[in-house]
Formats: C-alpha cells, sequence, structure tokens
C-alpha cells in the first residue's frame, strides 16, 4: 500500500487571531510521526477539535518567534503535564526559544511532568533537525523581518516492491523475500544468479511536503523544495497590497504561485492570509493563472498527499 502524508490545519491566519479565524498551528503525519508545526494561540483547542492524540505529538517545530506562530506553545506544554504524559518532547526553534519556555515555567513553579528538550536553531543554511529510518526533517532558511525556518518533511525510500508471480516462476524460497526487498540478488540451486531487478520492482516514490511561513518572495528557497509534493507557501495579501510586502517580509499569493511553479512541486496550499480580506477567493483567483494546482488552507481542513 502506498504511504501518504496527512496535513491537518488547525489555524492559517496572520497575526492575531479572530473569532473563527486561528493563527498558524498545523499538524503533519508522517510515516507514523505526527508533527506539530507552529503553535498560535488556540492550538490546544484546535488539536482537540480536530481530534488529534496529544500524546502522539513527540516533536514541535517552531518557524521564528513572532506570537501568531508560538504563543500557543506554553498552553501545550503546560496540559501535557497536566494528562500526566511521560514520554519526552522536543522543542524545535530560533536561538531563544528554551529561554522563553523555561522562565515561563520556573515563574509559574510548573515543570512538566515529562522530560523537555530543546533543539535551537541559529544556521543560515538548510540542516537536519530530525532524522530515523523512515523519516528526516531539515529546514529551509526563509526572508523574513528576523531569523525564520521552514521546514521540509522527506519520506525516505522504503524497501523494493518484490515481483511475486517472478519469484514463483523461478521458485524461489520464500526466505530469500526479505532479502530481495532490501535490493539483494539471488543465487539459484542450479549456480545461476538471479539480479535483484528481475525480482523486484522499484520502491515507491518518497514524498516530501515543504512548509514556508512567514517569507517575503525568494528564489532562493527553490533549490530547497525542488518538487516537493506540497508546498505550503504564505500568501499574507493580494496584488492590491503588495507594497506592503517589502516592510512586513511577507508574500501575495501570486508569488507564492510563482514559487511553486519554478519549484516544480505538485501541489501548492496558500496560508497566513491577512485577517482584512472579507474572502478568500481571491487569493485562488491571483494564484491559479500562474500554477494550476493551488489550494486554500482553512482551520480544521485535512489535506493528503
Amino acid at each position: 500500500m502506498a504511504s501518504q502524508i496527512t496535513l491537518s490545519i488547525l489555524g492559517c491566519y496572520a497575526a492575531a487571531p479572530g473569532t473563527f479565524k486561528n493563527p498558524t498551528a498545523q499538524v503533519v503525519d508522517i510515516r507514523n510521526h505526527l508533527f506539530l508545526v507552529d503553535c498560535g494561540e488556540g492550538t490546544q483547542v484546535a488539536l482537540r477539535q480536530n481530534r488529534i492524540k496529544f500524546s502522539r505529538i513527540k516533536h514541535i517545530f517552531i518557524s521564528h518567534l513572532h506570537g501568531d506562530h508560538f504563543y500557543g506553545l506554553m498552553g501545550v506544554i503546560s496540559t501535557f503535564s497536566l494528562l500526566k504524559r511521560s514520554a519526552a518532547l522536543t522543542i524545535y526553534g530560533p536561538k531563544g526559544i528554551k529561554e522563553l519556555c523555561l522562565l515561563q515555567l520556573k515563574l509559574s513553579q510548573a515543570y512538566t511532568s515529562y522530560p523537555l528538550h530543546f533543539h535551537e536553531i541559529t544556521t543560515k543554511e538548510p540542516t537536519v533537525l530530525f532524522e530515523d529510518d523512515r523519516v528526516i526533517v531539515s529546514t529551509i532558511p526563509l526572508k523574513h523581518r528576523i531569523y525564520t525556518n521552514g521546514f521540509l518533511f522527506q519520506e525516505k525510500l522504503g524497501e523494493r516492491r518484490l515481483d511475486i508471480n517472478a519469484c514463483l516462476q523461478l521458485d524461489i524460497d520464500s526466505a530469500y523475500y526479505a532479502k530481495i526487498k532490501q535490493g539483494g540478488d539471488v543465487t539459484l540451486d542450479d549456480g545461476r544468479l538471479i539480479a535483484n531487478a528481475d525480482l523486484s520492482f522499484d520502491p515507491e516514490p518518497a514524498k516530501s511536503y515543504a512548509y514556508c511561513s512567514d517569507t517575503a518572495y525568494s528564489q532562493k528557497i527553490i533549490t530547497y523544495i525542488k518538487q516537493a509534493t506540497a508546498l505550503y507557501h504564505e500568501a499574507t495579501f493580494l496584488d492590491s497590497h503588495e507594497h506592503l510586502c517589502k516592510p512586513t517580509g511577507h508574500s501575495t499569493a501570486a508569488q507564492a504561485a510563482q514559487i511553486a511553479a519554478k519549484a516544480e512541486v505538485g501541489q501548492l496550499i496558500l496560508g497566513h492570509f491577512s485577517t482584512r480580506y472579507a474572502s478568500l477567493k481571491g487569493f485562488i483567483e491571483e494564484a491559479s493563472p500562474i500554477f494550476a494546482n493551488v489550494h486554500l488552507a482553512d482551520d480544521g481542513k485535512v489535506f493528503t498527499f
């Protein structure tokens, strides 16, 4: 069965939260890992509304230290303790994230019931933050008013797929199947060496998800996100407010679409919308002529790819 990445949008609006508009937070479900990405106000409520199990979240990635991306973090940390969590939690974020969290815990005398680890990021080049035998997570340096990183979530290639018909025709013992799926050749009883390519198919292509919020238009990131399965790119403004992009360090929907097209990604998801707009229809209208496979994020929306 082919793998899939599931993206749950908990919040996708810029700056201050609204009655029905949450600031940025999302959950990436990839190869049985549940990663929380950014943690704006109301994140733990949104997690409950989306029926996401708190206990499965062992890694939190914070892109930068603007409030709409991390003001919900202390609530999540505290609630994990109230739930008697024992599993370790690792928080990845810019230098300063550890001091911010530990000071609040110290002053409130509310230390966690579980090991709390911090991985502070200072590099301005892509760097690996997390890796195991299934997934690798790297930074995407972004162009914003303060030090900011996006994150690239990549599957590792799985095992080769067994060509069961070829194996049966050659009467290959099932004891060799694991070796074949791992890329090994097989020697038959008569001495013939059967190449792995004759006994298996290539593994399913590895999928990837690139998260880019917040950032001004920057072609530099194209190399880092080239041919990603899906790209989430901020689209704070429409063309009518493009003049605000430079002073705020944000992008328009059209600029996000240009990045998606040049990076040849599979699909584009727009988010981080300014709450000044009564309707999101204009974001699709301005992005789709540049990049066809474009979608709008929305609080509570789930994407699979």
